[in-house]
């Protein structure tokens, strides 16, 4: 299933593309990919204090190229679900996709201080931690995420891949401000980082017993940019499907720009569709972008 046939629906029907709207990646960075440059309105780098975009894991370009890729590379196949919202990847992961807690913070105080320069509206953090200490709801990671949302900010995170026992919602996806996306199709075994997977997308509840996911998207095998000028690449997991969300939430801003963060919460929980999987492994439903932009 290619994100392009989900973005261009959602533009077919709400002649929407998400223009004017900015979708902040906290990532592995991004590199400038021919679908990319034109929508890269900032970047910022936590890790090495380099000034100009890059990407040496290629994650967070795969990821910005499910948001807004333009598709220019391939004759807009691989076109991102919002081509026309801007980026601004801010790059808080190493070459190897590891990180510590201390640059996501900061990455995320960047946002903050950014938010109206850019224009700022949504957050995608394909990014989690499985670890047991120090990652419960009063955590520095949570508390970081809910003073992004509770700054108007909307903040959509990845369940991670660590299902399918129950509990397995990683950091910070498990706070209850948060939107947190799972995989819909991880019933399909895909390679995930290497490994082969199959029921890997993070189920719920939280140790605080909060449901999680809040929704679930297409997660396996989404072709997407790639850290090479002008190729594409296939990756798998909730990584993936996160942005789907956070392209289609820019679409629904374009649309209606004076919705809170919480406002897009309840819609999306309005118009998911339930696929019939347990509320701990599917929330709400899954992402229907017709049904989001209706109305």
């Amino acid at each position: 299933m290619k994100q392009a046939r989900i973005g261009i629906h959602g533009a077919e029907i709400s002649g929407c593309t998400g223009k004017g709207v900015g979708v902040a990646v906290l990532d592995t960075g991004c590199f400038p990919h021919e679908d990319l440059v034109p929508h890269i309105a900032a970047f910022s780098d936590m890790v090495q204090k380099q000034t100009r975009p890059y990407d040496d894991n290629g994650h967070g370009t795969h990821v910005c190229g499910i948001i807004g890729g333009t598709g220019a590379a391939s004759g807009r196949l691989y076109q991102g679900i919002a081509p026309d919202c801007h980026l601004i990847p801010v790059k808080v992961l190493d070459r190897r996709g590891n990180g510590y807690a201390s640059d996501v913070l900061a990455g995320l105080r960047w946002i903050r201080q950014y938010r109206e320069t850019y224009g700022i509206r949504i957050v995608n953090i394909s990014v989690g931690s499985f670890s047991r200490r120090n990652m419960g709801e009063n955590s520095a990671l949570v508390r970081g995420v809910n003073e992004a949302w509770d700054d108007g900010l909307i903040v959509v995170v990845a369940a991670g891949n660590m299902g399918p026992r129950r509990g397995t919602i990683t950091t910070p996806g498990i706070s209850r401000k948060v939107i947190t996306v799972g995989c819909s199709d991880d019933h399909r075994e895909v390679n995930v980082m290497g490994s082969r997977m199959i029921d890997y997308s993070g189920r719920g509840p939280t140790g605080s017993c909060i449901c999680k996911p809040d929704l679930v998207a297409p997660g396996a095998s989404i072709t997407s940019c790639s850290n090479q000028p002008g190729r594409y690449t296939s990756k798998s997991g909730t990584s993936m499907a996160t942005p789907l969300v956070s392209g289609a939430l820019a679409l629904l801003l374009e649309k209606h720009p004076k919705l809170t963060n919480r406002d897009v919460k309840l819609l999306l929980r309005e118009r998911c569709t339930d696929i019939g999987l347990p509320k701990n492994q599917q929330g709400w439903g899954i992402l229907d972008v017709a049904k989001l932009l209706d109305g």
